[in-house]
């Protein structure tokens, strides 16, 4: 029975859920089944928002399948996309430390399946399992410094090399010359805080010079990463 896209759980679903996601990876398969007893799950259509910013943050959602984008508003309107999350990601950990608001908004970039785990529930997990709360605390970490790397980009990098660098970074995390891109030109530049026609045509001089080739608007081989590494 759904709720306002909200099922109640459902152990296969939520199991698989919880275990693909690393801060629950050190459990055991009985310790990841009672993680998923307290998580229920929830569909997103394309372009539906998770949640806004202003909202109580009161509950951990965990992507099973699909992509959401974290963005905050601009002064002038403009979204500024923060990250993109993809399966085994989560997001809304503020609400497992303090009694907050989101300062942003989540928004599936495509059909998105979710599960989510209520502040109250996690926060006993917290007491029986105090590594997840720790793995949590190292991913907050993690995105603080992501953050601050990319505002301080903004201000000391010019939009080629913040291209440049973002190519090498998605080589790097597929260990691949072959990356696709996991977001439209039009986020890319959002989150790179340049233009899609900027990003197009820095993306078409670097194919000009041979150092990479482009196969659509997210497919792109690296041929030359020598060449993009001396923008470091």
């Amino acid at each position: 029975m759904e709720n306002n896209g909200v099922k109640q759980p459902s152990s296969p679903h939520e199991h698989l859920c919880v275990s693909i996601v690393p801060i629950f990876n050190h459990l055991e398969q009985a310790e990841l089944k009672e993680v998923a007893k307290t998580t229920k799950r929830r569909n997103l259509s394309k372009g539906e928002v998770l949640y806004r910013a202003g909202e109580k943050s009161n509950s951990l959602y965990i992507i099973h399948k699909g992509k959401l984008k974290v963005y905050r508003l601009t002064e002038n309107g403009k979204e500024q996309v923060i990250r993109v999350l993809q399966s085994g990601d989560f997001t809304g950990e503020l609400a497992l430390f303090t009694d907050n608001v989101h300062d942003s908004y989540a928004e599936a970039m495509e059909a998105t399946e979710l599960c989510t785990i209520n502040s109250p529930d996690i926060k006993d997990l917290f007491l029986k399992y105090p590594q997840i709360s720790l793995k949590i605390i190292k991913e907050f970490s993690l995105r603080l410094d992501q953050t601050e790397h990319q505002v301080t980009s903004f201000t000391t990098e010019d939009t080629e090399t913040r291209v440049a660098l973002y190519l090498l970074q998605q080589a790097e995390s597929s260990q691949s010359p072959e990356i696709q891109l996991p977001m439209s030109r039009k986020d890319l530049a959002s989150y790179l805080g340049t233009t899609p026609e900027t990003i197009s045509r820095k993306l078409a001089k670097f194919e000009d010079q041979g150092w990479i080739r482009q196969y659509n608007q997210r497919a792109i081989r690296i041929m030359d990463i020598d060449a993009l590494t001396l923008y470091k």
